[in-house]
């Protein structure tokens, strides 16, 4: 049977090749090229020509001329010809891409190493045709994205764990240094790739996920050095605020309290303070000597003697060591 029309009818952004080889080429045959579409002929298993350019092909009077090598047209192509026409989507194709399970980044921390999870995006491209057919439309007559997505996966996490052992500088803030581990795995990946015909042309990590338990760990650690120089903050906000008016001095202040009450859950009630005699620093209330500067505290007012507890001034006797005050 003849074929008078060949093209890709069923076009798909989600395919990567597919392979026309249902009929024979006669002399009046079209080969109609879309955008996004190149044509590869291919005879007995062998690449005859590329046509990269969006068109109708006229069989005798553009694609005969081309391909002048087949025997068959030689000899006037008076009968058909059993020819294949692969169509490759020639775009720039973006994949999502996820782990398929937690890799176990060793951790000095965690001795089962540290379970994380990365997502992302890459963008690739078909550069080689010649490779494409040997390794993949040999034996399938259509490949698709997320067929190239199972291959991906499968050697993606030994990128993962490779770059981030050598970019990661901090396993618990890893998406610090996302752009220098993707950039080594788009590299590796590039490389794995070429060997079935493909270019990866752009590799983004857009998250690095932990167990929960962990990252409530993180986010506590994170808060609290937000808000453990909350004195200093609270300075700098005030003095800054007093050049732009009382409604941004109020902001500031308002901020630096709430600060300052953010910080009092992770650090306890600061009120349970004294100042030391010689140097000033503030101290727990029951210190009998100053970590600073070493002096000697000798609670007055309302603090026992004995052990240093916080009484009140009617006391007469300490509630903590039963002393008499």
């Amino acid at each position: 049977m003849f074929a008078d029309v060949v093209e890709w009818q069923e076009f798909r952004e989600d395919v990567i090749f597919w392979k026309w080889n249902d009929d024979e080429l006669e002399k009046g045959s079209r080969v109609i090229l879309k955008a996004g579409q190149d044509a590869v002929f291919m005879y007995n298993g062998r690449v005859e020509g590329i046509f990269e350019k969006e068109g109708t092909y006229e069989l005798q009077s553009d694609i005969i001329p081309f391909l002048s090598t087949l025997k068959g047209f030689r000899f006037g192509f008076n009968s058909g010809l059993r020819a294949e026409v692969l169509f490759v989507n020639n775009k720039e194709i973006e994949l999502k891409w996820g782990t398929q399970n937690a890799i176990n980044i060793p951790s000095e921390e965690l001795p089962g190493g540290l379970p994380v999870r990365a997502f992302g995006t890459l963008i690739f491209k078909v550069s080689d045709y010649i490779t494409l057919i040997d390794k993949i439309a040999g034996v399938k007559k259509m490949y698709t994205v997320e067929e190239l997505r199972g291959r991906i996966v499968a050697v993606l996490d030994k990128y993962l764990m490779k770059w981030i052992l050598q970019e990661g500088k901090d396993m618990f803030r890893l998406q610090a240094s996302a752009f220098d581990i993707a950039e080594g795995i788009k590299t590796d990946l590039d490389f794995e790739m070429r060997k079935i015909g493909i270019s990866i042309l752009d590799f983004n990590i857009q998250s690095f996920n932990y167990p929960e338990e962990i990252q409530e760990k993180i986010n506590k650690a994170a808060a609290f050095s937000m808000v453990k120089d909350v004195d200093k903050y609270q300075n700098l906000s005030a003095a800054d605020a007093m050049g732009k008016g009382n409604s941004s001095m109020s902001d500031a202040l308002g901020m630096a309290a709430g600060m300052k009450m953010a910080n009092k859950l992770f650090d306890g009630d600061t009120d349970k303070s004294i100042e030391c005699p010689s140097c000033d620093a503030k101290i727990p209330a029951d210190s009998k000597f100053c970590p600073e500067c070493g002096q000697v505290v000798k609670p007055k007012g309302h603090f026992c003697a004995s052990c240093g507890a916080a009484n009140t001034i009617e006391a007469k006797f300490c509630v903590s060591c039963g002393q008499k005050m």
